[in-house]
């Protein structure tokens, strides 16, 4: 999957990734200290990851983990600061959602900011039926 707008391009290329600024994006806009490094590169390799590049440089990341039958869970998802506010969210998440593997699968995910963003895409608010358990 591929995507070019401008200086932009979203791919679901491994190749690409940069683990040390998918970690630095994660560290800096979602989840400083929750997460080492290395959890994050196990992460990526386990799932089917998205990144969003302005001129050869990462700016923004997404993860999708999938039985590639049923379900998937879309999350990690993150815009540099400094390339928000042009549409880079909606077009990854439109791209992700617009993958032939996930046509006709339930997919989830979890925000507590981003409603407006994920709804515009086709999801839909459903509080009432999610369980958590740490593993703490």
């Amino acid at each position: 999957m591929d995507w070019i707008g401008g200086d932009y391009r979203i791919s679901d290329d491994r190749s690409l990734l940069s683990l040390d600024r998918t970690y630095h994006l994660l560290s800096a806009n979602c989840w400083p200290g929750r997460r080492s490094k290395e959890n994050v590169r196990i992460s990526m390799e386990n799932a089917v990851c998205y990144g969003v590049y302005h001129c050869a440089t990462q700016v923004g990341f997404a993860r999708v983990v999938t039985d590639r039958a049923a379900v998937y869970w879309l999350c990690d998802v993150v815009i540099d600061e400094g390339h928000r506010r042009k549409g880079l969210g909606k077009r990854l998440i439109e791209s992700i959602v617009a993958t032939p593997e996930l046509k006709g699968l339930l997919g989830i995910l979890a925000t507590s900011d981003a409603h407006g963003l994920y709804e515009r895409c086709g999801f839909q608010r459903d509080s009432g039926q999610f369980m958590l358990r740490s593993s703490a």
